[in-house]
């Protein structure tokens, strides 16, 4: 038995249906019951659980091979990032009390920077985890699929903005398709203590690179246009952001470097779905709308 928590969402649930394709167990860990119902149509075992809630979780938790270990996002988190640890402690003593065989928690590229930035939520939790159980750390590079938010404005104005920047350095990215495979499969796996699987795409790929695979997808000329560093904090604060100097801090750790693969791009484990394909899906679905 496998559970899943985060499992109403892409990467939980992507990483649930590769389990069950492969015939095997899941338990959904979700909070509202109606949120368990298609699950349970799917075979799913179904566990009500708060990621607050310790008893809750160490029940969904006991007698599993393995747990997925995913801490929702929080674009906008409160200085000291007070509730990212709310939940790694929850998590961490219904773990302790649960003892499952293993663990496999979602972290990201520059998990291991010291750094405060809005990527210090999972350092974090990296850091608080520990490795009383055996556990893995799947860091996966920037998500092909973050591209969605570019092809409204490359298919109307023929540009998006990119805080991105340099427009033609290329970073690692990776297709949220191989974030479930990979997770899916390290749950099948074992290995002691603490472990790293760092993992990007088939090719590492530039702001410049995604304009002229949508500029060939839209049939127009797209262009990447890089947004002023010194408007970020204007700009998301008129987004509606209250506290938008760590998305800015993450946004400089990329462009400087120092949020990158800790044991390099040679070290790291690659996909198989290229950035094409994935904006190609990605172009189909906003033409559909």
């Amino acid at each position: 038995m496998f559970a899943i928590t985060g499992i109403t969402g892409r990467v939980g649930g992507g990483v649930a249906c590769d389990l069950l394709d492969a015939g095997l167990p899941v338990r959904a860990v979700v909070r509202n019951p109606a949120k368990g119902a298609d699950w349970v149509a799917r075979g799913c075992e179904v566990a009500i659980a708060d990621l607050h809630d310790v008893d809750a979780l160490t029940r969904a938790f006991a007698g599993t091979e393995g747990v997925f270990v995913l801490v929702p996002p929080n674009f906008d988190p409160a200085p000291g990032f007070p509730e990212v640890r709310a939940i790694v402690a929850a998590v961490k003593s219904a773990l302790a009390a649960a003892q499952p065989a293993k663990v496999v928690c979602l972290s990201t590229i520059g998990g291991q920077a010291t750094q405060t930035n809005l990527l210090s939520q999972l350092h974090i939790v990296e850091q608080d985890l520990g490795a009383a159980i055996p556990i893995c750390f799947l860091r996966p590079a920037w998500f092909i699929e973050n591209a969605a938010w570019d092809i409204p404005p490359a298919r109307e104005n023929g540009a998006f903005p990119s805080f991105l920047q340099p427009i033609d350095r290329r970073i690692p990215m990776v297709a949220v398709g191989d974030v479930c495979r990979i997770a899916a499969q390290l749950l099948r796996e074992r290995w002691p203590g603490r472990r790293v699987v760092e993992l990007e795409g088939p090719q590492r790929v530039s702001p410049s690179d995604l304009a002229l695979i949508l500029s060939q997808l839209l049939g127009h000329t797209v262009r990447a246009e890089p947004v002023p560093r010194e408007r970020w904090v204007s700009l998301f604060t008129s987004q509606g952001m209250k506290h938008p100097i760590p998305r800015v801090q993450m946004l400089d750790g990329f462009n400087e470097g120092w949020i990158d693969f800790e044991y390099g791009e040679s070290n790291s484990t690659k996909g198989t779905i290229d950035v094409e394909t994935v904006l190609r899906s990605l172009t189909e679905q906003a033409l559909a709308e």
